[in-house]
């Protein structure tokens, strides 16, 4: 976001990565936040250039042919996001168009209101069918590589309110947030996850208490066979969610007290991942320094493992909240953590 806000309004950015990755929707919150009316074009669905120039029609002052503007064209004079989609999809006669519009600013003569941003959007990678991209017009572009993280996701995923099996289950298996075909014959209709579809997948179970077959069956259509199975696979496990840690950690005790290593170093990445959303300012602040610490001593005195990857997680770069959380409100524990770290 700080290289949106960073960048003048009369350079143009292009964002190549995955599909499903979030590009638009990240770009539509963003700039919606401020004010800035997003308008998109799917490229890739335009067959005629006429789809961004307008019809012609006859100016009867002058008897010459102009063009009245497009449903999108903004005729208020306010700023917009013209958002360019699937740009590398484009036919050539619809990229001829866009050249002048990305090169003046101007679409049949009209200018864009000022202040008005133009940024693009480009899939990469040998699985898509995609047009060559003239170098002219590629000239006229910022390009960014848009790869974010599969912490990025689930932080993202958190504020969202996903489903947390789901939120779960991909912190557990994070190669299975996005995954391509590896080969040419398993390409076309062979499904395969990415995280537009996970979303989906959460949406669906958020209301799913108790899934049933066919679930499995439906989920299988969204992320792939392979996938689907191995996620409800883990919806037959019970999982401690960070709110109950946070809130009875007595309750929970006896639960954590059967899990392996790999299961409390997901449930502190959650832990994490809940604090850095700020759901910890919804719940009553002393319950949850009690809970909090009482988790970090169970930690320290009976898993050193699973502990160290707890202070790996507050002492990095992704999660600042819960360390300025626990230094705020449990001094004596961050001096533990920190004199733990000083032994590493």
């Amino acid at each position: 976001m700080t290289l949106l806000e960073v960048t003048p309004s009369w350079q143009n950015i292009m964002l190549t990565g995955r599909h499903g990755i979030g590009k638009s929707q990240i770009l539509t919150k963003y700039f919606e936040s401020k004010g800035i009316e997003v308008k998109t074009l799917f490229l890739g669905q335009m067959s005629d250039p006429g789809d961004l120039l307008g019809l012609p029609a006859k100016d009867e002052a002058t008897g010459k042919t102009t063009f009245m503007p497009p449903y999108w064209f903004p005729i208020d004079g306010k700023p917009i996001v013209l958002f360019l989609d699937e740009l590398n999809r484009a036919r050539p006669e619809i990229l001829q168009t866009v050249m002048d519009l990305v090169l003046n600013r101007k679409l049949a003569g009209r200018p864009l209101p000022e202040g008005s941003r133009i940024i693009s959007a480009c899939n990469d990678g040998d699985e898509y069918q995609l047009t060559d991209l003239d170098p002219a017009l590629v000239s006229r572009f910022n390009i960014y590589t848009f790869r974010p993280t599969v912490e990025d996701w689930l932080l993202w995923a958190e504020k969202e309110g996903l489903d947390k099996r789901i939120t779960q289950f991909i912190s557990a298996n994070p190669e299975l947030l996005d995954r391509s075909s590896d080969t040419k014959e398993e390409q076309g209709l062979e499904k395969d996850p990415d995280r537009r579809a996970w979303e989906k997948v959460a949406r669906l179970m958020e209301h799913v208490p108790n899934p049933m077959p066919v679930h499995q069956k439906i989920v299988a259509g969204i992320v792939g066979v392979q996938a689907a199975a191995l996620l409800f696979i883990s919806f037959r496990k019970e999982e401690v969610s960070p709110l109950e840690l946070l809130t009875n950690f007595k309750a929970v005790k006896k639960q954590l007290d059967k899990y392996e290593l790999h299961q409390l170093t997901l449930l502190s990445d959650a832990l994490a991942r809940f604090f850095e959303t700020d759901k910890v300012d919804t719940l009553e602040r002393t319950v949850v320094v009690d809970n909090l610490k009482a988790y970090h001593d169970y930690l320290y005195k009976g898993n050193r493992e699973a502990y160290a990857h707890f202070v790996s997680l507050i002492d990095g770069t992704n999660y600042k909240k819960m360390l300025i959380f626990i230094n705020k409100e449990l001094p004596k524990t961050y001096k533990t953590v920190v004199e733990f770290i000083a032994t590493l």
